[in-house]
């Protein structure tokens, strides 16, 4: 499959060997280049004979360049072909209980194992060819996150709704038995794979060597007409399954030093039980799924709020808004605040999500028409903070297509996307 070449980085490798944009890439030694992980793997090289198409007319050229250096092409896309979609229709996707009338990449579903090492993203393994199996094992790459939500093949043949999902689990074993590192996350849904499915799970996830194991509960949106009936989270089924991820993390922690599987923090909100401390968490495996997330933001704003200086006078108002389940945790961190400047007052508004739907409670699915509709009339004072996960990655665009400015001209107070980290937090606060 030939890739075209969108630009070269001048005094590159390939510029200097008068390689252009426009150009063709075909090979690197002897290897086609199909996408993304071929050409990082091959182009590592110190030695490279790149073939490729110049005018219609194929060309060889040799370069040396350093080990390990770029090579320089640039591609139209990172993935130098199209993302792969899901061939799965959970009973528990989120992109399904979306509301209709969304921008249209909002409803794309990925699942994708160049994502999966580019960028973190997780996959089910149920569109793996034999060819992207043997790629995986023989360039080593790792680490791969996987969506597993059980080992029970049948089960998971229902809850993925696909016939070959049962098969996949496979794979794991494959990549496993060749030393890739498996990060894995089960989404929990009550009555179908908590309970003594979930023991199995994390038993045999265990008995395969898996490095981490994230443990999630289920969202559910007020927009499932015609989906599978699903059951949300209540205070004892949360409990319940915390305390069965909790007594196998325990048993890990006695054999292997470490604990391997953690329950979200939302699991701990839902269960009204108090958050464990950072050490709990270890290095923190499994943040991308919401575990510690927390505990980490209340630790890093800690050691910062100890070495902050400044004029313990400061006056000054400012406002965070959030999601509710978040709520509580920063208005802890602003107290705590408070200690070390008394002047500087802080309003934690969480928002009630009207748009998907009043048990959706995470600050990431906040949409500026709710920010609107809720903070209109209110006491913001000089900022209004909101952390940048409610915002499309890179742009200032929330879920519903609002735009920051919207909402600074709806509120009239100036809103700043402040990252989410303790330490963040405070310089946004009192800087």
């Amino acid at each position: 499959m030939a890739v075209i070449i969108s630009d070269v980085t001048k005094n590159s490798s390939a510029y200097s060997a008068g390689i252009r944009g426009g150009d063709t890439l075909l090979s690197l030694n002897g290897h086609e280049i199909v996408d993304v992980l071929d050409y990082r793997f091959y182009q590592l090289e110190r030695e490279l004979d790149v073939e490729y198409i110049c005018g219609g007319e194929t060309k060889t050229v040799r370069i040396r360049k350093p080990e390990y250096d770029e090579l320089g092409l640039e591609f139209d896309s990172y993935l130098m072909d199209k993302e792969h979609s899901c061939r799965n229709k959970c009973i528990f996707c989120f992109i399904d209980q979306m509301p209709k009338g969304m921008r249209d990449t909002l409803y794309f579903k990925d699942d994708d194992s160049r994502l999966s090492f580019l960028f973190g993203n997780y996959i089910t393994l149920t569109n793996l060819t034999e060819h992207e199996i043997e790629r995986i094992i023989n360039m080593h790459i790792s680490p791969v996150n996987v969506s597993v939500h059980t080992t029970n093949p049948e089960l998971r043949c229902k809850m993925m709704n696909n016939r070959f999902a049962g098969e996949s689990l496979k794979i794991m074993k494959r990549f496993a038995d060749a030393g890739i590192v498996l990060n894995c996350q089960l989404v929990i849904c009550p009555g179908i794979n908590d309970g003594d499915e979930l023991r199995r799970s994390l038993a045999d996830l265990e008995a395969m060597g898996v490095n981490s194991i994230a443990i999630v509960p289920v969202g559910l949106t007020d927009h499932r007409e015609g989906l599978y009936p699903l059951k949300p989270f209540d205070k004892e089924c949360a409990g319940d399954v915390i305390d069965i991820v909790e007594e196998f993390s325990a048993d890990c922690l006695k054999k292997y030093e470490r604990r391997i599987a953690f329950a979200a923090d939302e699991l701990y909100i839902k269960a009204e039980r108090e958050l464990p401390s950072s050490e709990f968490y270890e290095d923190y495996p499994c943040l991308e799924n919401g575990v510690g997330l927390i505990a980490l933001q209340r630790e890093e704003f800690s050691f910062a709020l100890e070495d902050a200086e400044g004029d313990s006078t400061l006056e000054r108002i400012k406002s965070i808004a959030c999601g509710e389940s978040a709520a509580p945790y920063l208005s802890q961190l602003c107290e705590l605040l408070r200690s070390k400047f008394p002047g500087v007052r802080v309003n934690v508004n969480p928002i009630v999500n009207n748009f998907f739907g009043k048990m959706i409670n995470v600050s990431g699915l906040v949409v500026g028409q709710d920010l609107i509709a809720q903070l209109e009339g209110k006491e913001l004072g000089s900022e209004l903070l909101i952390p940048v996960c409610m915002l499309r990655s890179g742009e200032d665009v929330f879920l519903d297509d609002v735009r920051v400015c919207d909402v600074e001209k709806a509120l009239n107070v100036k809103v700043t996307a402040v990252e989410n980290t303790g330490d963040a937090l405070l310089s946004a606060l009192i800087n």
